[in-house]
């Protein structure tokens, strides 16, 4: 029994640690997830500089992961983070890949080597934020047992209010920090053209479950406060929902600020453009949200 509980704790142990470098990869990978100059370099980019995209992300994984890693240990030996280079590789590229096919740049009609390409180049910043992610965005998923004594003690409406629009402000400057530089271009509109009404969907519920992710499960700095702040919306999921929604109207003010949409546009079009922008916006706010 005893041997199943070490088992049963090391696996969940490496499972919240595949999720934390999962979220660091999105947080850092997402901004070149948008750049269609990327697309066209990985759609004709040749084997050797396939080979290179690939060992420029493992050496610096490698290096990253030499001083600490997505892990919460700091002892790395060198075989350590040779293997953990390894998973850091494999987690990007899985996230890459799932992203691309969200995103309608991978499609089953899609040619293999130009499949290979892009995720190979799109992986490598997923693959650094995987490597960063316990380095720049450390914390604890264990309470340090100061929740449950703040949370006995009752919050006035205006504390809630105030701790509502500060959840609020925090996440429309994270929104705006990822997705200010991405509303201007034209790889928005070169989404929306290939993406069909279903996959909007699919990149909604994406987006949160990538925000819930990073703010109550990944382990980042200041999870724990998360959890204790007292809100209006103050539930992982509600909380998770209603930000998400702020970050649908800061996409959308920032595409009409860049003239992206005006209001002659059909609202499909709004709708449509802001949930593209509205994930990496999301994220974004979901960065935000950490450091308040």
């Amino acid at each position: 029994m005893y041997l199943q509980s070490r088992h049963l704790t090391a696996w969940k142990d490496e499972f919240h640690d595949i999720i934390r470098g999962a979220c660091g990869g999105f947080l850092f990978g997402i901004p070149l997830l948008y750049t269609m100059e990327v697309w066209w370099i990985g759609s004709t980019a040749t084997p050797a500089a396939m080979l290179l995209a690939i060992l420029t992300g493992f050496v610096i994984a490698f290096l990253l992961n030499r001083t600490a890693g997505f892990r919460k240990f700091k002892d790395i030996r060198t075989t350590d983070a040779v293997m953990d280079s390894i998973k850091s590789l494999a987690i990007g590229l899985i996230c890459t890949v799932l992203m691309l096919t969200l995103l309608r740049e991978i499609t089953p009609h899609t040619p293999l080597y130009e499949i290979l390409g892009k995720v190979l180049f799109e992986a490598v910043p997923f693959t650094i934020g995987v490597s960063l992610a316990a380095q720049l965005l450390q914390g604890s998923r264990t309470d340090n047992g100061t929740a449950s004594q703040e949370k006995s003690f009752s919050k006035s409406t205006s504390e809630e209010i105030n701790a509502t629009l500060s959840d609020i402000g925090a996440t429309l400057i994270g929104a705006l920090i990822i997705a200010f530089n991405i509303a201007p271009t034209d790889e928005v509109r070169m989404l929306a053209a290939a993406v069909q009404n279903s996959w909007l969907i699919a990149i909604i519920v994406a987006s949160w479950l990538i925000s819930y992710l990073i703010v109550f499960e990944a382990g980042f700095s200041n999870q724990e406060k998360r959890r204790r702040q007292q809100g209006i919306f103050q539930h992982p999921v509600s909380e998770t929902i209603a930000c998400y929604l702020v970050s649908l109207i800061a996409a959308a003010f920032m595409l009409l600020f860049f003239q992206r949409l005006s209001f002659e546009d059909p609202w499909t079009m709004w709708l449509q453009y802001s949930i593209l922008l509205g994930l990496p916006a999301g994220i974004g706010g979901s960065a935000g949200r950490l450091a308040v």
